[in-house]
């Protein structure tokens, strides 16, 4: 079903992490350092990696900035996706997808029940397209960021992984903004 094709070059993406939480600092943020470590392990580059607190403006700041920059193709974020009050993540970030990729969201939960069952529910994780760039919008336990990447993102983030990947459509997220003006370099 799925393989890597050893006779493609690897591409590294250049990727940023954004943890949404009221409590963390960088010292026990425990999930964006998996996915830092991840993301590095892979041989991606990780362009940045910040904190914000659960504010959907700060949110949205953050995660606009990112998309808007030459440099930055995937966003990965982490916190803000359950019910409580301060989860916000979501209604912050929704707004601003030009396009949706709802089979995110249906894949982390298949692969979140197989590791901790009808909990998996508990979690909004989501994902879209915001100006050319890739944003992911994970829960902020490092079991599900691991989860995330290893079991969707890795292999969609590999140019060699068949029988289809994120990084050979890169090129062509800018189809319908040419006339406007694409990403700046």
């Amino acid at each position: 079903m799925n393989r890597i094709d050893e006779s493609r070059p690897f591409i590294p993406v250049r990727i940023a992490v954004l943890t949404v939480s009221d409590t963390r600092s960088e010292a026990d943020d425990r999930s964006g350092a998996t996915l830092a470590a991840r993301i590095e392990e892979a041989g991606h580059v990780l362009v940045e990696r910040a904190i914000v607190t659960d504010d959907r403006d700060a949110i949205v700041n953050r995660v606009s900035d990112w998309a808007y920059r030459a440099d930055v193709e995937v966003i990965i974020t982490t916190g803000g996706t359950g019910f409580t009050g301060r989860d916000v993540t979501p209604e912050a970030l929704e707004p601003l997808f030009e396009k949706r990729m709802d089979g995110f969201s249906a894949l982390f939960h298949r692969v979140s029940y197989d590791k901790i069952g009808t909990s998996t529910i508990q979690s909004r994780a989501t994902a879209g397209l915001m100006h050319q760039t890739f944003v992911f919008v994970l829960p902020g336990s490092p079991g599900a960021c691991k989860d995330a990447w290893d079991g969707i993102l890795k292999p969609q983030l590999d140019y060699r992984h068949m029988p289809c990947n994120f990084v050979e459509i890169m090129p062509r997220l800018d189809e319908h903004l040419r006339r406007g003006g694409g990403k700046s370099a």
